[in-house]
């Protein structure tokens, strides 16, 4: 697996698996938790998932000569500035 591979599968892959994991008993072998950026146990035994930025993956890409990921990221950035004008 690539650099770029790996900033795709953050960018585009499904975190279904991690969120099978908080529901039900799973053997975590068989999971595919390559999003997961840090797991945690709280005190009151609640299980805490904290996933890579997705935002930060596409931004990576759209540094690459991939224009269809350029583009995807400026319409993601331009609607967040439609949505959150004061903030961008």
């Amino acid at each position: 697996m690539t650099v770029r591979d790996g900033l795709e599968k953050i960018a585009f892959g499904k975190a279904n698996d991690a969120v099978k994991l908080m529901f039900e008993p799973t053997d975590i072998d068989t999971l595919d938790l390559f999003l997961v950026a840090e797991m945690k146990l709280t005190k009151d035994k609640s299980l805490e998932i904290k996933f890579f930025d997705r935002l930060k993956a596409l931004e990576k890409l759209s540094d690459t000569d991939d224009h269809r990921v350029s583009d995807f990221y400026a319409a993601l950035l331009d609607g967040d500035k439609e949505n959150n004008p004061d903030e961008v």
